[in-house]
């Protein structure tokens, strides 16, 4: 397929056709008056042959809309730079073999959710043994010691918890981000870890739904992972970087 990727469109039935779905709340009753007033607010976004192909009540006084419409504004695709995490993605036999056979010892991995953020879910799904979605956490890995201190940890307490435990790599989970609250605990911990003269001594990774790998390594750490990843991806990293930083030989004992 030949694709002119400085004219990037959405795509529906045709390429380029500009084809897009929305889902949106107005708070309108349901019938004839709030489909108007969807197609309406549809086309001022710029949408050509908008479509309401759903309508339904949600709670009195407010309507749900599934909308179709086309848009003829496009993006050049060649003009985008992603920083994304570079490393391959193993299965979890596969990054038990590798750590076995690179390092020669079990992996140590502290995890928390930091500050008062009191969310546990992000931290729980990459560490603890069930995992979520078929996916099992780093517990579940037989070659890595996974210790989830669990949430509302102060930045202080997880390093001395990481260094007690002599970590390998140190996850620190982020959700809440009113006021920036993620920023300043991120950095915190960064600022710690360069005090206490261990942070190259540590894989540092961020992790929260609203986090990436760019912001991640602005913030000072080596990588970010946000939604949709899995343990395996993040004991895939931790195995690729200590292994270029450390060698395969300094890393065991």
């Amino acid at each position: 397929m030949d694709l002119n990727l400085r004219e990037i469109r959405p795509y529906g039935d045709t390429l380029s056709d500009g084809a897009m779905q929305m889902s949106f709340t107005l708070p309108l009753p349901t019938g004839p008056l709030a489909k108007e007033a969807a197609l309406r607010f549809v086309r001022r976004l710029g949408l050509a042959e908008a479509d309401v192909v759903h309508m339904a009540e949600l709670g009195e006084g407010f309507t749900f809309f599934i909308v179709y419409g086309k848009t003829r504004l496009f993006i050049d695709a060649t003009d985008i730079t992603v920083t994304a995490v570079e490393s391959d993605v193993w299965d979890r036999a596969t990054c038990d073999e590798k750590i076995r056979e690179l390092f020669g010892r079990k992996l140590r991995i502290v995890g928390a959710c930091i500050g008062e953020d009191a969310h546990t879910v992000g931290i729980d799904a990459i560490m603890n043994m069930k995992g979520y979605a078929g996916h099992y956490g780093l517990e579940r890995f037989s070659m890595i010691d996974a210790f989830n201190l669990g949430a509302q940890v102060e930045p202080e307490t997880l390093l001395a918890r990481a260094l007690e435990k002599q970590a390998d790599a140190v996850l620190v989970s982020q959700v809440v981000t009113q006021r920036d609250a993620h920023l300043q605990n991120l950095t915190r911990f960064v600022e710690l870890a360069e005090a206490a003269g261990v942070r190259d001594r540590l894989v540092l990774i961020a992790g929260g739904p609203r986090l990436d790998h760019k912001l991640a390594l602005e913030l000072g750490y080596d990588a970010g992972f946000g939604r949709g990843t899995f343990a395996e991806h993040v004991a895939s990293f931790i195995i690729t970087h200590l292994a270029r930083s450390r060698g395969s030989s300094g890393s065991k004992g």
